[in-house]
């Protein structure tokens, strides 16, 4: 039976919290310190790596036991963007909505445990978002020049691909051009592809090999060059019926192509002043958090809770990793993933209501497929006026 919209996007909010409160816990360790330490890390219920160094050590943050971090939350404040506006997003809702989102709205921040701007959790490149727009004043199309690249937009656009459901291609550009106003180069192409992946998990019938071909055929640059070598990989070992620990040897190996970044992921007095093609703006690199994503999630053939086990067990910037499985492929398979303890432990560790969330969503992207049906009526009998008859032609 096909999943209803409500069901989708229900499903892709859990998948969201869920990835985001699994990857949490092992944060920039690798794949054989996660395996050494916990094992496989398979419950929410897991100890921060960090939770018994003194606080300021931890930068005064919790996490385990179901928190989630700013994947999260920046993925519901794009929801309420949506939920404002009530129209398709561009840049400039960037330099509007998403400041008042993040430096001028009070929230439970559950890393910190208070209520907190949203900016006072946040790494640098997403505080850009505040120095560019508000304090800069720059033209919001411009707005991710010079921003650190990295994944930073793709972890929390999913909504876009929401809005543009079973429409990749609007998905894309709709995300190109509001995330235009956080990120460049390979870190936008990131949030773009993200979003067409969410779009086409809403098509009736989709499989994820049908998802990935898609993004395929939009991606560009280093961005398809590197999904396009992970989906080979991917579908290889699949047929091979490979371990997990050999297959993040295998996807480590290919994404090494196309990001710099490796196991070396943790920021530390002894890297200042040294040269790197990290974070930097490039034709030929990708964030290796999408492809690799989307490689757990053909390893497994769409199989939601292995996927995104999978993808945070693999090391380094885990959550995310999580966070962008658990959307496709919670938006693929609807509320049928929802595993109620799980559901239970998340709103109660971050205060929220995630079913709530996702049914106020639904609202929202019903009134904007409506206004779309409304747009695309009044074009389809203007472009028709225009057509000249056939046997006008003729005589």
């Amino acid at each position: 039976m096909t999943q209803s919209l409500q069901s989708r996007i229900r499903g892709m909010l859990h998948g969201i919290a869920l990835g985001d409160a699994l990857g949490a816990p092992v944060e920039k360790l690798s794949a054989a310190q996660i395996r050494e330490r916990y094992g496989r890390v398979t419950s929410v219920m897991t100890r921060w790596h960090k939770m018994d160094l003194p606080p300021e050590q931890r930068n005064h943050r919790v996490r385990g036991d179901g928190i989630v971090t700013d994947d999260t939350l920046m993925t519901l404040a794009m929801m309420d963007i949506y939920a404002d506006t009530r129209r398709h997003l561009d840049a400039w809702d960037m330099a509007d909505g998403m400041v008042r989102q993040i430096a001028w709205i009070k929230r439970w921040v559950p890393e910190l445990q208070r209520e907190a701007m949203l900016i006072d959790r946040l790494f640098y490149p997403e505080k850009w978002i505040f120095q560019r727009h508000q304090l800069s004043s720059c033209d919001p199309r411009q707005g991710g020049i010079g921003n650190m690249v990295n994944c930073g937009a793709a972890m929390y656009i999913a909504p876009v691909g929401v809005v543009n459901a079973a429409d990749p291609k609007a998905a894309y550009d709709e995300a190109i051009a509001f995330a235009a106003g956080h990120q460049e180069s390979y870190g936008l192409e990131a949030a773009g592809v993200m979003a067409a992946a969410v779009a086409a998990a809403f098509v009736p019938g989709a499989t994820i090999d049908a998802i990935v071909d898609t993004v395929i055929g939009l991606a560009k640059d280093g961005t398809r060059t590197a999904i396009i070598a992970i989906a080979e990989t991917a579908r290889a070992l699949r047929a091979s019926g490979t371990d997990h620990a050999s297959a993040c040897d295998a996807f480590h190996s290919v994404i090494a192509r196309y990001s710099v970044m490796g196991d070396d992921v943790n920021h530390m007095p002894e890297k200042v002043g040294r040269p790197t093609d990290a974070y930097r703006p490039s034709r030929l690199q990708a964030i290796e958090e999408l492809p690799l994503a989307l490689g757990f999630c053909l390893l497994n053939d769409g199989n939601f809770r292995r996927s995104i086990e999978d993808g945070i067990n693999s090391g380094r910037d885990t959550d995310s990793i999580g966070v962008m499985a658990g959307a496709i492929l919670g938006a693929l398979h609807g509320e049928s993933v929802i595993d109620a303890a799980d559901r239970a432990q998340i709103d109660a560790a971050n205060r929220l209501d995630l079913l709530a969330s996702a049914d106020a969503f639904t609202r929202t992207v019903s009134d904007i497929f409506a206004t779309d049906r409304a747009i695309a009526t009044k074009r389809d009998a203007a472009r028709a006026a225009l057509i000249v008859p056939a046997q006008a032609l003729v005589s």
